[in-house]
């Protein structure tokens, strides 16, 4: 047990490697607005809110570079879901943010179940991309990708289980 947690404390995300994602994402999301055509017309404009739940995904392994693939993925959906929430609360301050550029691109405007299930597939794309691109991660001591270590599948290294 106690090598277990060692072996925890070692898988750091490389932040570099994160920015560049965010920045790319970011991109994506707002062509995917801007240029609609970029995406089948039949997604609707669910391409972005799965992007959008994708950039909420790497905020949070960003901000906690060492956290278990699940713990990132939970707190994204968490948030995301927070923020579509939100969106039943229409007070007239609230209403003045989302009328910005900046406040409806991060605090949208309408509920939607559907737009849940969107977040949902972008916080399982960037669950997939942590646990299948070694590259994202440094380690000190240059050690190796860990799964290659334990001989155990990166799926199961970072879903903890």
């Amino acid at each position: 047990m106690r090598k277990l947690q060692m072996e925890s404390t070692e898988l750091k995300r490389s932040r570099f490697w994160i920015a560049v994602g965010l920045v790319a994402v970011i991109a994506l999301g707002l062509a995917s607005r801007r240029f609609p055509a970029l995406f089948p017309s039949f997604l609707g404009k669910y391409p972005g809110d799965s992007l959008w739940a994708l950039m909420v995904f790497l905020g949070w392994a960003f901000c906690m570079p060492q956290a278990s693939t699940k713990r990132i993925a939970i707190l994204a959906c968490a948030t995301s879901c927070l923020v579509e929430f939100s969106q039943l609360y229409q007070a007239a301050w609230l209403n003045s943010i989302r009328s910005t550029t900046l406040g409806h691109l991060v605090l949208g405007s309408t509920f939607s179940w559907l737009d849940i299930s969107a977040y949902a597939v972008g916080v399982f794309v960037g669950a997939c991309i942590d646990v299948s691109v070694p590259g994202v991660y440094a380690f000190a001591a240059g050690k190796r990708h860990p799964s290659h270590a334990t001989g155990r599948s990166a799926t199961t290294r970072y879903f903890g289980h």
